[in-house]
């Protein structure tokens, strides 16, 4: 059998870092259909006979029926193809839901939150679906394959060995029970990095996001084709997205000034299909505020801005002084210095000695 799988497609989201500057949030959900029409086209062209989404399809929450029907459409095209969507944690298949409420083309089969099998003559394909944001228990961990015969496959969004209390809440599922089942392939969605090709003979996959959806979302996104028989498994990942999200850094120890460092932000050159953060590192010689400089920026390709930079001032040289700075420095070193403090407070006592220290130049 030859399939497509993907996951985390995530229409409609809202793309907050985008949508700040101009019409990129826009155009970067334009550019969400554009590569989903690309899945369909390359499912038309290849006859390809099985389509697995594997949740997250769409945004429950922000989708509008509009982009439901562009969905349907383009399933349309594919008739002969049989499309099989397991709900993930961002569409689950609640009442008021599209997968409920809206009348799919007859070659969709979208699963609930009861495992549920379905049978041909070679193969059986088992489907577990989200009915709900949270997943504590889909009992796949008490699945057991029926005909070891035939092509066994199985379809959901889930997190694999969730080690964080929040991913246990997203279907967690131990991957060595998951291998102990048997199945000839596992088509898995919820983890946005592609994970296909990490271990030998590997039949559980993640396609990854289909469409980078942010800064931690770096590298390729797009498809995983495969061509199974019952002993053997072939797989191809074929990117689809022409856009990507970089991280650029700039040094800021040897400027002085922040309209310095707002010309040489507006001067970094970046590639037509790149979204950039600009990662500020090195010591800063004056007070950055981030929110503040963006307001300056022109160039519409940056979208973000980290500051990672550390306080350029010699404090252990300045609490030594018999002066107002001397002693203003050494009582925030001794709040610096306190047991348990958070990260969050010790970034506000940072920036609190630098905003004092340029107040008492």
């Amino acid at each position: 059998m030859k399939f497509v799988h993907i996951a985390d497609m995530h229409f409609d989201r809202p793309f907050v870092n985008l949508s700040d500057k101009d019409i990129l949030g826009n155009l970067r959900r334009l550019e969400q259909r554009k590569i989903f029409k690309k899945v369909i086209d390359y499912i038309k062209e290849n006859k390809i006979e099985y389509f697995l989404i594997s949740g997250d399809l769409y945004e429950h929450k922000y989708v509008k029926q509009s982009t439901i029907e562009y969905i349907n459409n383009l399933f349309k095209e594919i008739p002969k193809t049989k499309i099989y969507i397991a709900p993930g944690n961002h569409d689950p298949y609640l009442k008021n839901s599209y997968y409920h409420k809206f009348e799919w083309c007859d070659n969709v089969k979208i699963f609930h939150s009861k495992i549920e099998k379905i049978e041909t003559d070679k193969i059986d394909i088992y489907g577990y679906g989200f009915d709900d944001f949270y997943c504590y228990n889909s009992g796949i961990d008490e699945l057991q394959i029926e005909n070891k015969e035939k092509i066994n496959i199985l379809i959901t969004h889930a997190s694999l060995d969730g080690g964080y209390d929040d991913e246990k809440n997203y279907n967690n599922i131990s991957s060595k029970k998951l291998k102990e089942k048997g199945f000839d392939y596992v088509a898995l969605g919820h983890i946005h990095k592609p994970d296909y090709h990490t271990s030998e003979n590997q039949k559980i996959v993640y396609p990854g996001s289909t469409a980078a959806l942010g800064f931690d979302e770096p590298g390729k996104h797009g498809m995983i084709i495969g061509d199974l028989k019952k002993e053997e498994l072939k797989l191809q990942f074929i990117p689809l997205d022409e856009e990507c999200f970089t991280k650029k850094e700039i040094d800021v120890t040897s400027i002085i000034s922040k309209e310095e460092l707002i010309e040489k932000i507006n001067n970094f050159e970046g590639k037509k299909n790149e979204y950039i953060e600009i990662v500020l590192i090195g010591n800063r010689n004056f007070e950055i505020n981030k929110y503040d400089l963006l307001k300056y920026i022109s160039n519409v390709r940056i979208l973000k801005i980290k500051d990672e930079t550390k306080i350029a001032y010699d404090l252990e040289k300045i609490k030594n002084e018999t002066t107002l700075k001397g002693l203003f420095v050494k009582e925030m070193i001794k709040e610096l210095a306190k047991e348990n403090i958070g990260q969050e407070e010790k970034e506000v006592l940072e920036k609190a000695i630098e905003i004092g220290l340029e107040a008492l130049e």
